[in-house]
């Protein structure tokens, strides 16, 4: 007979984050005993616990390439990137970070006039035919993987700018662990990215909340704004909205 322990565990398989309610009514166990079960699976490493919610250990070991998360949650993305276009003005200097949604928002924005820095070379080569934008490739080394500028000359760079606004995007965060990322060449790049903004936004799909990476780019409470899309469970929708940063929702279509 399989354990209840297994019983949850199976439960979270198929789910990107559940509650203990949901678990209780699952698995038909009293919210106590599915709380002491989960204390003794986040001990052995299993899981991990986040404000409002359980999923299973997410840790990302590695960057995913550009071609492997071009078409995930594509719907979702262009739904963030909407938003985020909301927010910026004519002639604005706007700050883009490496990243697939960071790119469907370049698309939307190729018709304003504004002055760009990025690290992402794709968005870089985007705004190059547009020549209403000014776009600054903040330069470094070429990572292969997210395609895209690393390095301390990037991180100079952007220290020493003060935008209007600059988008974040995260391949792990959470309320607990932030933005995190798996090298610390990545994580130090979007510290500095964020770090002379006056507006500083967070574009990640619902998906990617609760995974984490071994380093720290930043916290949550460092960023005005997060957006991302209406697939994120409601008790952690109800733990981000009571934070100073305001949460964006998007509708993937």
């Amino acid at each position: 007979m399989i354990s209840r322990q297994e019983q949850i565990l199976d439960y979270l398989k198929g789910r990107n984050l559940a509650t203990v309610d949901d678990i209780v009514s699952a698995i038909g166990a009293s919210p106590a005993t599915i709380r002491r079960d989960l204390i003794k699976l986040d001990q052995q490493g299993a899981i991990s616990r986040t404000h409002g919610g359980v999923t299973l250990n997410r840790f990302v070991p590695a960057q995913p390439t550009t071609p492997e998360k071009q078409f995930r949650n594509l719907a979702e993305k262009r739904a963030i990137a909407a938003l985020a276009c909301e927010m910026v003005k004519p002639n604005y200097s706007v700050v883009l970070d490496a990243g697939t949604t960071t790119l469907e928002t370049a698309r939307m924005l190729v018709g304003l006039p504004l002055r760009v820095f990025t690290s992402d070379l794709n968005i870089a080569l985007l705004f190059a035919s547009c020549p209403q934008i000014e776009v600054t490739l903040t330069g470094g080394v070429v990572d292969h993987n997210s395609q895209s500028c690393v390095g301390e000359h990037g991180g100079e760079f952007l220290r020493s700018i003060y935008p209007d606004i600059a988008f974040v995007s995260a391949n792990c965060w959470s309320l607990d662990r932030g933005i995190t990322t798996p090298t610390a060449e990545k994580a130090s790049l979007k510290a500095c990215l964020v770090a002379n903004a006056r507006q500083r936004v967070l574009v990640a799909d619902s998906s990617k909340y609760g995974s984490y990476a071994l380093y720290r780019a930043l916290p949550l409470s460092a960023l005005t704004t997060v957006i991302t899309d209406t697939n994120l469970p409601a008790e952690i929708r109800h733990y981000l909205e009571q934070q100073a940063f305001e949460l964006k929702l998007a509708t993937g279509k």
